[in-house]
Order: structure tokens, then sequence, then C-alpha cells
């Protein structure tokens, strides 16, 4: 019997990590699949994905650079994918449509509340940079009714527009925009979405937003300390979190809508952290 196919697609894609996860999660609930990594030509994703669900795959994560073409491709967008402007995950329906979702922000909630015990109902939130990481989980953070959402970013009117865009599914929490120098108060949860991490570098905040109990989460992940949250240690803070949690999270969400079981992320985020 052959096994259920699912693959991620992205370029380059040699680095990631989901065929692992994938299979952990397989192992661990003891679905019969097959989980590989497929790296499509920059100038024809369509026809990759195309040609993978005319073989008879079962669903895709899709990464760097294509969550914005799944987007375009779907014929239907969940209501999560619609919001984050991008896909992470592809499936067909019963009658052979291809259906967009976006799990990235359910990922980083359930790292956050499950995984780490931040609740994030009332409070204050400090988002640093306005790309499709951050769109892509600013609706799923909104919907836990956090009192206030800062957005930072270099070109002040990338936040304002990503402001505009979510303001109809703000509810009571307070959306702003502003540039990076410009927040000086302390927060009680620091969100950095730009990928300076990947280039060692920083994003020129002051240090004055980390209080004694401000709590930092790095999209970004690593096996050594990010260089975002090496940076908020040395300003005094005493809880720094990476995103790992976010990018097990994100793929067991995936694994549900495709699988409909949910397995455990714990084992799998510990046994990551020792590879």
């Amino acid at each position: 019997m052959n096994n259920d196919l699912y693959a991620v697609v992205g370029n380059p894609i040699s680095h990631s990590k989901s065929p692992r996860i994938h299979s952990l999660f397989a192992s661990q609930t003891g679905e019969q699949l097959e989980y590989t990594a497929i790296q499509a030509p920059e100038n024809d994703f369509a026809g990759t994905v195309t040609g993978f669900f005319q073989r008879g795959g079962k669903g895709l994560n899709v990464t760097v650079p294509f969550k914005e073409q799944a987007w375009k491709l779907a014929d239907r967008r969940t209501e999560r994918a619609q919001l984050a402007g991008a896909a992470n995950t592809l499936y067909q329906d019963s009658e052979g449509l291809l259906i967009a979702d976006n799990t990235d922000g359910k990922g980083l909630v359930t790292d956050l509340t499950a995984n780490h015990g931040i609740g994030l109902t009332g409070r204050r939130i400090l988002v640093l940079g306005a790309g499709g990481a951050v769109r892509g989980v600013l609706g799923p953070v909104l919907a836990e009714k956090p009192a206030a959402i800062v957005i930072a970013n270099r070109t002040v009117a990338k936040a304002e527009a990503l402001v505009t865009l979510f303001e109809p599914v703000a509810g009571q929490t307070r959306l702003e925009a502003c540039g990076f120098e410009q927040p000086t108060e302390p927060f009680d949860l620091i969100i950095n979405g730009t990928s300076a991490s990947l280039q060692h570098d920083l994003p020129p905040v002051s240090a004055n937003v980390i209080g004694a109990d401000t709590v930092i989460y790095d999209m970004m992940y690593s096996l050594q300390t990010t260089t975002f949250n090496q940076w908020a240690l040395d300003q005094g803070a005493t809880r720094v979190f990476d995103g790992l949690g976010m990018l097990v999270e994100q793929a067991a969400e995936s694994f549900r809508l495709w699988r409909g079981i949910r397995p455990e992320t714990r084992p799998v985020i510990d046994e990551l952290r020792n590879d």
C-alpha cells in the first residue's frame, strides 16, 4: 500500500525542518504518510503544485518565496489565509478545488499561550516589522484580544497599511503604527517579526521598550540565542523565546487539517532542540 504523499515547497529548501517534523508527527500518531521537500523553480511554482496534486499528492506546505503565489493560486482561501495575504498550507477539497490556509499565526499564538504560558488578552504588544511574516500572524494575535498592538517598521507607511487592513477585525484592540525608534515605554510582549536576526543584525529599537516583566519573542530560530534575544537579555529581559515552537505548532496545525488528528508538539520541539 502506498503512503499518502505530502511535501514542503520552497526555494531554497534543503535547510527545511518540515520533513523531520512531519515524520516525527507520523511516527507518534501512527499515520501512514510520506513527507518530502521539493525545490520549485522560482518561475514555475504553479507547475510544481499542479504536478504534485496530479501525482496524487494530498497536501503541501509552502515556504519562501512562494507563500503569496500559493495564496493567489488557490481556488478558495480560509478566512485566516485571506487576512494573511499568504498561504503556507495547500490541500484539495472533495471537489478537487485547491484550498489555501495559513497556520503561522495559529502556531505563534499556540507557542506563546500553551507552551510558554504567556496570555495575550489585555496585553500591550510591540510588533517589529511590517512584512509578510507579520501580516501572516496579526489576525490570530488580534483574536486573543490584546489591549493594544503597536506595529513599528523602518518604513512607517507599511506599518500604517497593516493598521488599515486589520482595523476592521481589531475589535477593542488599539492598533498603532510608528517607526522603529519611536516607542520608548515598556511593553508586556515584544514580537520581532523582522528577519534581522538571520543577518546577525538588530532593528534600531530603544532599550526602553524592555521592562522588568517584558516577554521577548523572536519569530526567527537558532541553535544559539538569536541576535535579537541576546540584545534583549543584555537589556535586562528575563523571558526570551525563539520561533522554533512556532515552527512546530504551525506544522501541527497543517497536520491536523490534512489528517484530522493533532500531534503532541512538546516531544517534537524537545527533539529538535537536541538535534
